[in-house]
C-alpha cells in the first residue's frame, strides 16, 4: 500500500529543518515510497557527468551540473498558496441564479 504525504506536486511549501531552513519553494517531485519530495531551490547539489557515445541520441555533454536533490518530507512544511486560493474563489462565486436570470431575460419569461 502506498503511503500518502502531506503535500503533493505543486505545493508551495516552506522549509523548516536542515541546512536551507526558512526557503520557500515549490514541490517539483513527491517521491512517497522514499518519503522524500524535492523542492524548488532547495538542497541544490553538483552533479559530475562524464561525457559519453551511446545512448539514444549519440553523445552527451560532460561537465558539472547543478540541480535539486530530494529532502525528506518531515523538513517542509505546507503553506497557503494565493494563487490556487483565487483559482477556487473564481469558480465558487458565479452563482447559478444569476445565469438563470440571464437566459429568462434573454427569452422573455417572466419570473
Amino acid at each position: 500500500m502506498a503511503k500518502s504525504l502531506h503535500v503533493k506536486k505543486g505545493d508551495l511549501v516552506q522549509v523548516i529543518a536542515g541546512k536551507d531552513k526558512g526557503a520557500k519553494g515549490r514541490v517539483i517531485v513527491a517521491l512517497p515510497r522514499e518519503d522524500r519530495v524535492v523542492v524548488e531551490g532547495v538542497n541544490m547539489i553538483k552533479k559530475h557527468s562524464k561525457v559519453t557515445n551511446n545512448g539514444p541520441r549519440g553523445a552527451r555533454e560532460g561537465g558539472v551540473t547543478t540541480l535539486e536533490a530530494p529532502i525528506h518530507v518531515s523538513n517542509v512544511k505546507k503553506l497557503k498558496d494565493e494563487e490556487k486560493d483565487h483559482d477556487v474563489k473564481d469558480h465558487e462565486e458565479k452563482p447559478a441564479k444569476e445565469s438563470a436570470k440571464k437566459a429568462a431575460d434573454e427569452t422573455g419569461e417572466d419570473d
